[in-house]
């Protein structure tokens, strides 16, 4: 789309917000390929010759903060250029860590969260959000979708829930999605993630616009502006065309290259998430990152702690690691991909093995239960136009989705065991 396409959808989807409000607008961080400084600056023109007040909200979920450069360089323009000319537009980072800048706007039951996780949960979530979308009129979602190993793909609500949320939903959701499964999630519209989020987001006292977009590489291939289940949908269905690719067959090992817009493995992992469903029984994927010296800038201490395993191994040691998060016990699992655990023999069978050839050392590695190579030892030219042996090379990995046909995807919790499961997501 060119720019003066974007504009003029821009201004048919949003042609109907009434003048003298005060609006806030949810963007995605920096972790997000998206065209942020040319949306910023059109909504600025259309929107804020509009409104009283226009604001944005970076839907950081638990994403650290950006500072004022980096807020800067996400929008497109410079600290001078800023106070020139949008001396009264404020761009706030979401804290979900602070209880006080949070509000309540309502409680998903129990009954509706068993409801709507097809039984394997079934645990009350209160939905805390942050208190400033008290102060507006109307809030407008603007943010990319493609495939998500949480929600099945992004976008739309989930800037809402959980891009806005408190501790609480951001763990019942990322737990919720782990016990599903990446793999039976990720590329899929109708979640049972994605249906607590529309829920959730239900329950917000403000009206709400979306502006959904599908990005490919550097081009925005779509936008669609209107509510958020619709406009969201529709960028899905695009999505779903343009960023999954499917492979007859799965690979015995993937290099797997993630973006530089990746400064920790917590955001990085997107790399082995989009690649898991084309591995081979067996297979390797190595996460080439040489620029990543951190597991998470927010989470080191608690994946420290934990480490990585398969889904099994928290679900069969519910009362061991009732007190971790759900965030933590979700990113474990995810990073370390499909498998099984022997409770009586402690013997934990993952279905492929993940290495990691970054900055992180090699004890770092080993500690939480990731294969370790030197990135030093790592010739990119020696993997590269190798499919025919079952290697594969992803460039920017993380933006992309490889699915093989002949790969099954995990099989899910037992119904019986779906029971013992609701006890441990409190603790998250």
């Amino acid at each position: 789309m060119t720019e003066e396409q974007v504009a003029a959808a821009l201004e048919r989807g949003l042609k109907d917000l009434r003048a003298g409000q005060r609006v806030l607008v949810l963007i995605p961080d920096g972790t997000r390929h998206a065209p942020i400084p040319v949306l910023f600056r059109l909504l600025c023109e259309s929107v804020g010759r509009r409104a009283t007040r226009l604001d944005f909200m970076i839907a950081l979920g638990t994403h650290p903060a950006m500072s004022e450069d980096a807020i800067n360089r996400l929008v497109g323009i410079s600290a001078s250029e800023r106070k020139a000319r949008y001396p009264n537009t404020s761009i706030f980072n979401h804290e979900w860590d602070r209880p006080g800048h949070l509000t309540r706007v309502g409680t998903v039951t129990a009954d509706e969260i068993e409801e709507l996780s097809d039984g394997l949960v079934r645990e009350e979530m209160p939905v805390d959000l942050n208190r400033l979308i008290l102060d507006y009129d109307q809030l407008i979602i603007c943010g990319p979708v493609f495939p998500h190993e949480v929600a099945g793909f992004s976008g739309g609500a989930k800037y809402l829930v959980p891009g806005i949320a408190g501790p609480e939903v951001i763990s019942i959701t990322h737990w919720l999605g782990a016990l599903v499964s990446s793999m039976r999630t990720i590329g899929i519209k109708d979640t049972a993630v994605r249906r607590l989020i529309h829920r959730s987001a239900a329950m917000v006292p403000k009206p709400i616009t979306c502006i959904a977009f599908v990005v490919r590489g550097a081009e925005l291939n779509g936008l669609w502006v209107g509510g958020y289940e619709d406009a969201w949908s529709e960028a899905a269905d695009m999505s779903a065309e343009l960023e999954i690719i499917r492979v007859p067959h799965g690979f015995r090992r993937v290099l797997s290259m993630p973006s530089p817009i990746y400064d920790d493995l917590w955001t990085a992992a997107k790399s082995m998430y989009k690649t898991e469903p084309a591995i081979a029984d067996g297979g390797e994927v190595v996460i080439f990152a040489p620029h990543l010296t951190e597991i998470s800038y927010t989470h080191g201490g608690l994946i420290d702690e934990v480490g990585y395993h398969v889904l099994e191994y928290f679900t069969k040691q519910p009362e061991r690691f009732a007190s971790i998060p759900g965030m933590i016990k979700a990113h474990s699992t995810h990073v370390k991909g499909a498998g099984t655990y022997d409770a009586s023999s402690r013997r934990e069978e993952p279905r492929i093995q993940v290495t990691l050839a970054t900055g992180i050392p090699e004890q770092r590695c080993r500690r939480v239960s990731l294969g370790y190579r030197d990135p030093r030892e790592i010739d990119v030219n020696e993997w590269k136009d190798r499919e025919s042996e079952g290697i594969l090379v992803v460039p920017n990995a993380g933006e992309v989705l490889y699915r093989a046909d002949n790969v099954s995807w995990p099989i899910l919790s037992s119904v019986g065991r779906r029971q013992s499961l609701t006890e441990e997501v409190s603790g998250g």
